[in-house]
């Protein structure tokens, strides 16, 4: 709908027909109080895609790490997390991106992730190339087996 000239007061208002039928005193963002929903004091800035995305990654990995199951994936995830962050720290400092926040938040969280699936991949690997550790692991399986039966 196209927006309306209203006379009040021998004033001319722009805006709405809302505007129109009230009188003109249709509330504006700039008249709005401090805090309501409908100014948000839009600068213009918008937060860096990368620094999301770099967030997004570090806590699918952080939670892919976790499962244990899925670390191989998770150390994958934050690695492009970490990359992810990096980017989006270079663009949260250029003029009209914010996100640095953001960035770090994905960055941190996809260290972490990275960090935790090393250390699963390395005791697990560790654990498959001791001879000791599978014997011990195979004989309590079969003290299981021979429980259950």
């Amino acid at each position: 709908m196209a927006g309306v000239m209203a006379v009040v007061g021998g004033k001319r208002l722009a805006g709405s027909a809302r505007a129109a039928r009230t009188g003109g005193n249709a509330m504006t963002a700039a008249s709005a109080p401090a805090g309501s929903r409908s100014h948000r004091g839009d600068t213009g800035a918008k937060t860096s895609a990368a620094a999301t995305f770099a967030l997004v990654f570090g806590v699918a990995a952080l939670f892919s790490v976790l499962t244990a199951i899925l670390a191989w994936l998770g150390l994958v995830l934050g690695i492009i997390g970490v990359i992810l962050g990096i980017v989006g720290l270079k663009m949260a400092s250029r003029p009209g991106v914010t996100g640095r926040g953001v960035s770090i938040g994905g960055l941190v969280l996809s260290i972490l992730a990275v960090l935790i699936g090393l250390g699963l991949a390395a005791g697990i690997t560790t654990f498959v190339n001791n001879e000791n550790a599978v014997d011990r692991l195979q004989t309590q399986v079969d003290k299981l087996r021979d429980k259950l039966d």
